[in-house]
């Protein structure tokens, strides 16, 4: 039924012309936001075992992780008209899914679904899901003195439960109390940064201070990663899950251009983008860069330098190809960037272009802000109010 009502308004809005409503907007003064929007930070120390890391930061999240499960849950089993067959797979398949995953990773699971008294199944099915629905807009810039700055939306729940009465999507809403930052650390010092969901232990935006920066971005394929998942249940394993590749490097990799090949040579469950920005802006080449995927290979290696000399963006879509006509932030967030100049690159600079509509959206549930010179990052919880797409 809510699959019927999201096409219904989705309908109704094309024939009113109201789709794409880009009255592009460039502000200038969203930054800062309010304290309320400043999201928690934990740390997760890597010495302890994998099971005790995350203990800590879910003990509390129990219920709200479980109302973001439950939806998910209503949404597949609407997509099945109603079936529950699917709902039931996952919980009773989960925890065997889990031995197939590597370590430390499945024993992190593990330890997760004991402090907060899920499912083991359950979390393993929301460790999955960002695989798959995670639309973003990222952005690697330097200012005028070469200081490199990696700022991104992450926008997600898009088609996941229409709340008609708030003009909201659940899924967005449910998401954005789980925003947290983790400071991973070995021996009281840190390793690297990211912004998860509390319960997710894969990675989608990171810094390692003063060597390099990444976020991830979902690619539309026709080898998508609904492919991989379903040769993942079969039992063709060959894959590596996005989040726990990222993960990988984030803890491994000495620099960006160790970054770079681990990134670009690992056989993968989906495809995706990964914009990774480093911590040099002079010599042979500028340190940032967008790593299109297929699921087996790279298709495209998008260097800074050739995409715009001061910064690259990425949303979606293949950088060589128009956008889809319903989903063109690209074109406004460019805009927005040109408006803002190379002397306006900065933590509030980038702030406001990502708060400029629609590259801000009622998707958007945080946006993120680093600086890899000094290891800053700083997370923002994002609204946008009516009028706003999508719808």
């Amino acid at each position: 039924m809510r699959i019927f009502l999201v096409c219904f308004v989705a309908f109704i809005s094309l024939i009113n012309c109201q789709i794409p409503p880009f009255t592009e907007e460039c502000v200038d003064n969203a930054y800062p936001p309010p304290e309320s929007r400043k999201v928690p930070s934990y740390v997760v120390n890597l010495d302890l075992p994998a099971a005790q890391r995350w203990t800590h930061v879910v003990k509390n999240k129990g219920p709200e992780i479980k109302k973001l499960l439950d939806e998910f849950k209503s949404f597949i089993s609407d997509i099945f008209n109603g079936s529950q067959a699917i709902v039931n797979f996952i919980d009773k398949e989960g925890p065997a899914f889990d031995e197939t995953l590597p370590q430390p990773f499945a024993d992190e699971m593990r330890g997760i679904a004991n402090a907060t008294g899920l499912k083991l199944g359950e979390i393993v099915f929301f460790n999955i899901f960002y695989e798959f629905f995670t639309v973003c807009t990222s952005i690697v810039a330097q200012d005028p003195k070469g200081t490199l700055y990696h700022a991104r939306n992450l926008d997600f729940g898009l088609f996941l439960g229409w709340d008609i009465k708030n003009n909201t999507w659940a899924v967005t809403e449910l998401l954005r109390p789980l925003v947290i930052i983790v400071d991973f650390q070995k021996g009281g010092q840190t390793v690297f940064k990211s912004v998860n969901f509390a319960g997710y232990i894969g990675i989608l935006t990171a810094i390692k201070p003063k060597l390099f920066t990444l976020t991830m971005n979902e690619r539309f394929n026709k080898d998508g990663g609904y492919i991989g998942l379903m040769e993942w249940i079969l039992g063709e394993r060959t894959g590596q899950w996005m989040g726990f590749l990222t993960r990988q490097v984030m803890e491994s990799a000495s620099g960006f251009l160790e970054a770079k090949v681990m990134l670009s040579n690992e056989e993968m469950l989906a495809p995706a983008y990964f914009i990774l920005g480093g911590n040099k802006t002079s010599g042979l080449y500028q340190q940032g860069c967008v790593i299109t995927r297929a699921r087996e290979f790279v298709v495209d290696v998008w260097d800074m330098e050739s995409a715009n000399g001061w910064y690259i963006l990425e949303t979606n879509y293949d950088h060589w190809s128009a956008p889809l006509f319903l989903d063109d932030r690209r074109t406004p967030a460019h805009h927005c960037m040109g408006n803002m100049t190379q002397q306006g690159v900065s933590i509030k600079g980038l702030h406001n272009v990502l708060s400029s509509r629609p590259v801000l959206n009622k998707l958007t549930t945080y946006t993120a802000l680093m600086q890899v010179d000094s290891g800053h990052l700083e997370v923002w919880l994002q609204y946008c109010p009516d009028p706003c797409i999508p719808w």
